[in-house]
């Protein structure tokens, strides 16, 4: 089952400021968590301390915020630099 994916506004404003490297990295690593959350390059896990809230890397320095939206949705909550993580 491939999940839908959807985001939110935050998610949206800081997709726009990474550089065009930086949006196939994460185009690639989308497709991946749309047909597996759980694939190994993604190093998905929960966020320590949230109950819904995931991170998965992009690259060793670019993380995705996501969390699930009943059975086939991801959101995508936000974009960034490893430090996005201080602020959940």
């Amino acid at each position: 089952m491939a999940y839908q994916l959807t985001f939110t506004l935050r998610f949206q404003k800081h997709y726009q400021t990474k550089t065009e490297q930086e949006k196939k990295q994460l185009l690639r690593k989308l497709e991946l968590l749309t047909e597996n959350p759980a694939h190994l390059s993604l190093r998905t896990k929960r966020i320590q301390g949230t109950d819904i809230l995931f991170e998965s890397s992009v690259n060793m320095d670019m993380r995705i915020i996501w969390c699930y939206d009943g059975d086939d949705i991801i959101v995508l909550v936000d974009v960034g630099h490893h430090d996005i993580l201080k602020r959940f």
